[in-house]
């Protein structure tokens, strides 16, 4: 049985993980609490680490509000790049496997095709380098880590877009909503089932890989479609992004080819709506609003 600590154990993807795992009945996981687990602290990580001697441990910790690292740069800077350091230093040390989730926002996305792991990383904004600088530290100071890229996540867990929309769309009867930024919404319980069968498959294929859901989207596609499959009567409208004026710069195409971990590693993708469509269905039998 392998031991897997899980780090941000209460943010979106960390639920996500412990569901998931509830449901598989996967065994060996734990989840500590922020103070103990703080990815900062490093004699408190050593001391984790000391105790448990995890097999894996898989990173969800990071600084993720895009357009706040603009003004907090060393503080985005802190938690994905030296966080992520402080990890890989320990695993390496301890011989733990990494599994650390990193994002589509170390592309510039400046181009129309499919974006591949052996693409060159140029971030357009804070957050995004910062990505990139903890992607850097891990494969700097540790030998056996996965990386995995994602996009636009969301789930029933946190804030994302999808409760964003929904919670907006029992507020108002419309919406802009901009259309000229393309990636692919991606569930979090997808990627947390992507994460637990790597760990399942006891692989040795470390590096990079991408891994959002399958397809293609807008924001305003993906308005439209969470407004449709919840049946709120909502009109929305697209605007360009410069009628959205955002502190952070975003890449304009950002889907990213998952080509890699499909050969590699085995993994089975849901279409993105497929995999809407299951957390709409779990919101609306939780609460109707959120």
């Amino acid at each position: 049985m392998n031991k897997i600590i899980v780090f941000g154990a209460s943010g979106q993807l960390g639920q996500c993980l412990k569901v998931t795992a509830e449901r598989k009945q996967t065994v060996g996981l734990l989840f500590p609490d922020e103070e103990l687990a703080d990815i900062l602290n490093v004699e408190s990580l050593r001391g984790l680490f000391v105790t448990e001697r995890p097999d894996y441990i898989i990173n969800c910790a990071a600084y993720t509000a895009v357009d706040r690292a603009e003004d907090e740069a060393e503080i985005a800077r802190k938690v994905n790049r030296d966080g992520a350091m402080n990890l890989a230093k320990l695993a390496d040390e301890f011989g733990s496997v990494l599994i650390h989730v990193s994002t589509d926002f170390v592309f510039a996305g400046d181009t129309i095709v499919p974006l591949t792991e052996k693409d060159i990383a140029e971030p357009v904004n804070i957050y995004g380098l910062t990505k990139l600088e903890g992607e850097v530290a891990i494969w700097e100071h540790c030998d056996k880590y996965f990386i995995l890229r994602t996009s636009w996540l969301y789930s029933e867990y946190g804030n994302n877009f999808v409760k964003t929309m929904r919670r907006l769309g029992n507020e108002r009867s419309t919406l802009n909503v901009v259309w000229d930024q393309v990636g692919t919404p991606t569930y979090a319980i997808d990627l947390a089932e992507c994460i637990l069968h790597i760990i399942e498959m006891n692989s040795a294929d470390y590096g990079i890989y991408h891994y959002s859901n399958e397809g293609v989207s807008s924001w305003y596609d993906f308005a439209i479609a969470i407004f449709d499959i919840s049946q709120m009567q909502v009109k929305v409208s697209p605007i360009l992004s410069t009628e959205f004026i955002t502190k952070a710069k975003r890449p304009v195409f950002s889907v990213m080819n998952k080509s890699k971990i499909k050969s590699v590693l085995n993994v089975q993708i849901p279409y993105w709506r497929e995999s809407l469509e299951k957390c709409i269905s779990n919101l609306s039998n939780t609460d109707p609003i959120n």
